[in-house]
C-alpha cells in the first residue's frame, strides 16, 4: 500500500448506501483443468464495485488477480472453468450470458485498460480508427462520426494535436501516449466501469502520476467504477477506496483502504505492507515473506498461507470462516477467534 503517502490520499465519489453495484462477484470458484489439475484455483472470491468507486485487487503474482478479472470479462482461458459462484455486471449474469451478450458488454458496459498498450493496440491501424471502431460497432455510429468522436476523446485524455495524432500508428507514439490512447478506447462507449490491469507499471513515475490523475478526473466526471489490478501499493493508497487482498486464489482480507492500511489484520496483508520502504526510515531492514506463492497443483492442505506465515500454529487448518468487523473481512480463524490482533503500521 503506500510508501510515504497515506491511505488518506485515496478518494472516491460519494455514493448512497443503497446504490446498486456495477459489478457484484459472489463466491467465485474457478477450476484449472490442465496439468497439474487444480480444483479451486480461485475459491470463494467476493467483492463489489460501486459507481464512482475504485477497488484494488492486490497480491503477489500467481494469486489469482488476473484470472478473476478475466472471469469478469468472460474471457477465461480454455483450460479454466467457473465451478461456482456468480458474476453480475450491470444487471447481467455474466456466467449465463451468450457470447453475443458478452461481446456487447465488453466495451459498451465495461472498458479494459491493460499493462502493455503496445501489445494491445493494433499496429496496422491508426489509433483514431481503433478508438472509433468501438463506437460504430457498439453504438452504430457512422465511421465519420466515430472518427470525429475519437479526436474528441484523444483531446479529452490530454493528447496534444489530437486530430493529427488520430492519424498516427501506435509505434509513432510514446508509451505514455499509447496508454492514453488505451484509456480513450476504453471510455469510447461511455461504459459504467473500467477494468484496469496494471495500467501504470510500464510507465515512468511522472507519466504514471499523469495517468492516475487522468483516471481520477474521468472517474469523477463520468461516475465510473474501476477495478484496479496492481502490485503497486503506493498507487492503491493514492487512488483506490477499497482493497481486496488475494493469496493463492483466496480473498484473505477485504476492507476500505484507510482501514486496511491503518490496521492490516491478516498476516499476509501485514507482511505485504511491511515490505514497502517507508520515507524517513533510511537503512531499515525490510520485511520479507519467505518462500513463494504455491503454483497450480501444489496448494498446501489447510490454510494456503500457512507454510509462509510467521504466526502459524499447529492448529491452523483450512479457514472455515472469516472474521468480519463491519466491512472489514479477514480469512483467518485465529483473527476471527481474537488470537491475533490487528497490526498497526508505524
Amino acid at each position: 500500500m503506500s510508501t510515504s503517502k497515506t491511505a488518506g490520499a485515496a478518494t472516491a465519489t460519494a455514493v448512497a448506501p443503497d446504490v446498486r453495484p456495477i459489478l457484484s462477484v459472489r463466491d467465485l470458484t474457478i477450476d484449472y483443468l490442465g496439468e497439474p489439475r487444480q480444483p479451486a484455483l480461485v475459491q470463494d472470491v467476493s467483492f463489489d464495485v460501486l459507481p464512482g468507486r475504485s477497488v484494488a485487487l492486490i497480491g503477489e503474482s500467481g494469486c489469482g488477480k488476473t484470472i478473476t478479472s478475466l472471469a469478469v470479462l468472460g474471457l477465461l482461458p480454455a483450460r479454466m472453468r467457473v465451478a461456482g459462484g456468480s458474476i453480475v455486471l450491470d444487471g447481467v449474469d455474466v456466467l449465463q450470458a451468450s457470447e453475443r451478450t458478452l461481446r456487447d458488454l465488453r466495451g459498451r458496459t465495461v472498458g479494459a485498460i491493460f499493462q502493455e498498450p503496445m501489445s494491445s493496440l493494433n499496429p496496422t491501424m491508426p489509433v483514431g480508427d481503433q478508438i472509433g471502431e468501438a463506437r460504430w460497432l457498439h453504438l452504430g455510429e457512422s465511421r465519420r462520426a466515430a472518427r470525429a468522436k475519437a479526436v474528441e476523446l484523444l483531446d479529452r485524455v490530454g493528447i496534444p494535436n489530437a486530430a493529427r495524432r488520430a492519424r498516427a500508428y501506435p509505434h509513432e507514439l510514446s508509451g505514455g501516449m499509447q496508454q492514453r490512447v488505451m484509456i480513450a478506447s476504453a471510455i469510447a462507449c461511455e461504459p459504467a466501469m473500467l477494468l484496469a490491469d496494471e495500467p501504470t507499471t510500464a510507465l515512468d513515475v511522472t507519466v504514471q502520476a499523469d495517468i492516475l490523475a487522468l483516471l481520477a478526473d474521468l472517474q469523477r466526471d463520468l461516475g465510473l467504477g474501476i477495478l484496479f489490478v496492481t502490485h503497486d501499493l503506493g498507487v492503491v493508497a493514492e487512488f483506490c477506496a477499497d482493497v481486496v487482498v488475494m493469496y493463492a486464489g483466496h480473498v484473505v482480507e477485504r476492507a476500505g483502504t484507510r482501514a486496511l492500511f491503518a490496521a492490516p489484520r491478516h498476516p499476509y496483508t501485514a507482511a505485504l505492507l511491511g515490505a514497502v520502504p517507508q520515507a524517513g526510515q533510511a537503512r531499515t531492514v525490510l520485511t520479507t515473506i519467505p518462500g513463494r506463492v504455491p503454483p497450480s497443483g501444489a496448494f498446501p492442505a489447510g490454510c494456503r498461507f500457512r507454510p509462509r506465515c510467521a504466526h502459524a500454529v499447529a492448529t491452523c487448518a483450512e479457514p472455515q470462516h472469516g472474521g468480519a468487523d463491519g466491512d472489514h473481512f479477514t480469512l483467518c480463524d485465529r483473527v476471527a477467534a481474537g488470537e491475533l490482533t490487528p497490526r498497526r503500521r508505524t
